[in-house]
C-alpha cells in the first residue's frame, strides 16, 4: 500500500491563501498520508514581538532556552493547530503531533562541537514509533507533525525536512512510500535564475555529476541530501516540487523533480 509523506514549509505557510489551497489539495488525497510542517518565519516574527532575537549560524537557528519556548509555542501550538483545524473543515480527520506525543520520534540533543546549537535534536529512523504511527493511519487519522522532537525530558527543535526523511525511511518497512517536499519553486533547477529549467528526473549518477559542477544553489542542497538519504534507506521515490502541483505529484505523471536510485 502507498503512503504519502508530505513536507510543507516556507512561503506557503506564510501565505494564508496559498496554505488554504494546499490543504484543500492535501485533504483530497485518498491514500494514507502524513504531513510535516515548518514555520521558521512565523517563529521569528513572534519572537521579535516578544523581544527575543533570532540568532543563526550558517543559516541554522541557534535554539537557546528562550527560543525553544518560542518555537514550541509557535510550531507545536499556533501553526500546528491552525493546520489541524483547517483540515477538519475539509473532512480530513487530522491530529497534531510532536515527536514527544506517544513517544513518536525520539532524538538526541545535538552535541556541541564548533557551535552550540542549543536545544536542537538529531533524529534517526530507529527512533520512530512505527507501531503507534501505523495504528493511527489504520484508524484513518492523518498525523500532522510539528518540527519538534524530544530527549531526556526536553523538547528539541528539529529540521522539518529531516523529520520527513526519517519518517519516510521508518515507514518504508510497512508501506511503499513517496516522500514529497513542497515548496515555492517548480522543482530542482538546472539554473536557479531560470524558473522553467526543472530537472524532471534526478538519478544519483546525474546528481553526483551536477554536484561536482556546482549546479545546485545552497538552499536546495539540504533537501537533496535528505532525499538521497531516504532513497538509500528504502524509500521508493522522493519528489521535490511546487506546492500547487501536490495532487499531480501523488499520481503517476508527476511535475517537479523525481529522485530515484
Amino acid at each position: 500500500m502507498k503512503l504519502f509523506i508530505i513536507k510543507i514549509g516556507g512561503n506557503v505557510l506564510d501565505n494564508p491563501e496559498a496554505l488554504k489551497r494546499f490543504l484543500s489539495d492535501f485533504a483530497q488525497i485518498k491514500e494514507p498520508k502524513i504531513l510535516i510542517h515548518g514555520g521558521g518565519k512565523i517563529a521569528t516574527k513572534i519572537g521579535d514581538q516578544l523581544g527575543i532575537e533570532s540568532k543563526y549560524v550558517n543559516g541554522r537557528r541557534i535554539t537557546d532556552a528562550q527560543t525553544i519556548d518560542v518555537v514550541t509555542m509557535v510550531y507545536g501550538g499556533l501553526v500546528n493547530k491552525q493546520i489541524v483545524a483547517a483540515l477538519q473543515t475539509l473532512n480530513c480527520n487530522a491530529i497534531g503531533l510532536t515527536g514527544a506525543d506517544g513517544n513518536l520520534i525520539k532524538a538526541t540533543k545535538r552535541p556541541v562541537k564548533d557551535i552550540d546549537y542549543g536545544f536542537v535534536g538529531d533524529v534517526k529512523a530507529d527512533g520512530v514509533n512505527t507501531v503507534f504511527l501505523h495504528a493511527l493511519l489504520n484508524q484513518n487519522v492523518v498525523p500532522v507533525f510539528a518540527p519538534l522532537t524530544h530527549a531526556d525530558g526536553s523538547i528539541l527543535n528539529t529540521n522539518a525536512d529531516t523529520i520527513a526523511s526519517v519518517l519516510a525511511v521508518a515507514m518504508s518497512k510497512i508501506f511503499e512510500v513517496r516522500l514529497i517536499y513542497c515548496f515555492e519553486k517548480r522543482g530542482v533547477l538546472m539554473d536557479v535564475n531560470q524558473a522553467d529549467s526543472v530537472i524532471t528526473h534526478l538519478p544519483k549518477n546525474l546528481y553526483d555529476d551536477l554536484l561536482t559542477k556546482s549546479v545546485f544553489a545552497d538552499g536546495i542542497l539540504p533537501k537533496l541530501e535528505n532525499a538521497y538519504d531516504a532513497i538509500h534507506s528504502g524509500v521508493k521515490e522522493v519528489l521535490i516540487g511546487e506546492a500547487t502541483d501536490l495532487l499531480k505529484n501523488t499520481g503517476a505523471k508527476t511535475e517537479g523533480t523525481l529522485i530515484t536510485l
